[in-house]
Formats: C-alpha cells, sequence, structure tokens
C-alpha cells in the first residue's frame, strides 16, 4: 500500500479545525498561534507560539495538535514551541475576532478595550476588572443591557 503525505495546505486546513480549549469557538489558527507548518525530510514540524510564557493550556494544546494529526495518518510529528517573537493579538485572524464577538467575548482593541457591547452593541460599557475568566481576557459589563462580558486583552 503507498500512502501519500499530506500537503502543508492540507496541515494548516486540519489545524483550523482544533478548538483553543479555554474559548473552543475559535481554532488555534484563528488564535494565530500556529506559526509554521512544513515538512522536513518525512517529519511534519508545526511550530506553536504560545499567546504567554506561562500558559496553563500550552500542554493541552499540544496535545490536540498530536491527536488531531495523528488521527489523519501523520506519524513523525514534531512540535517546537517558539517564543520569540512573542505573540501578538495581531495575529488573531480576522475570523477568529468576528468569532469572539459572536460568542459574546469582545475581540482586542488596540484602545485597550472593547468600542460596544458584544451582546447587544451599545457603546455604554464599563470596565468591572482588569482580570477576566482566564488571563488573557478582562471583565467588563454593558451598562445598557447590564451584562458582564469578557473582553480579549490587546497583547
Amino acid at each position: 500500500m503507498v500512502t501519500t503525505r499530506a500537503s502543508v495546505q492540507e496541515v494548516w486546513t486540519w489545524l483550523d479545525a482544533v478548538p483553543d480549549p479555554e474559548i473552543p469557538v475559535i481554532s488555534l489558527v484563528d488564535l494565530g498561534i500556529i506559526r509554521d507548518v512544513q515538512w522536513q525530510g518525512e517529519q511534519l514540524e508545526i511550530t506553536v507560539t504560545p499567546t504567554y510564557s506561562g500558559c496553563p493550556a500550552t500542554t493541552i494544546i499540544n496535545l490536540e495538535i498530536e491527536t488531531a494529526l495523528r488521527a489523519r495518518g501523520v506519524e513523525n510529528l514534531s512540535l517546537k514551541r517558539q517564543i520569540a517573537p512573542p505573540w501578538t493579538t495581531d495575529w488573531m485572524t480576522d475570523a477568529g475576532k468576528a468569532k469572539l464577538e459572536r460568542y459574546g467575548i469582545a475581540p482586542p482593541q488596540p484602545s485597550g478595550g472593547p468600542d460596544h457591547c458584544p451582546r447587544c452593541q451599545s457603546t455604554r460599557v464599563e470596565k468591572i476588572s482588569q482580570f477576566g475568566s482566564t488571563p488573557c481576557k478582562a471583565q467588563w459589563r454593558c451598562t445598557e443591557c447590564l451584562e458582564p462580558f469578557d473582553y480579549f486583552k490587546c497583547i
């Protein structure tokens, strides 16, 4: 039996289906932490940049990547951790930011805070706490619909 190896584009497509463990509405590709996919001879090398060096989800992310690729027949796999340059919210895809908002999380804004409520679209919002449900989010509230919401911090 002759097997063919997946193209780099096909691997990117597979990785785009792997959800972030802390925010499952967006993929690891949407989040921008998958930095490179390439074949090094017979070994598939995936370069991953964590959102920050102490991210508690890093181990789970690596496991999910391995599981997804091994399920598609990739046997010889290497995960490379790259911390420089550091991850930034600029690496998030526009599609990922839109998915966050539809999910009820305000996407990162250069101004350092959300410009509207992701639920009712009101611009009347206020910060409750710099710290949210995960280290990369802050807690905000809409003063119109009165609903609290997470804001993905601009890094």
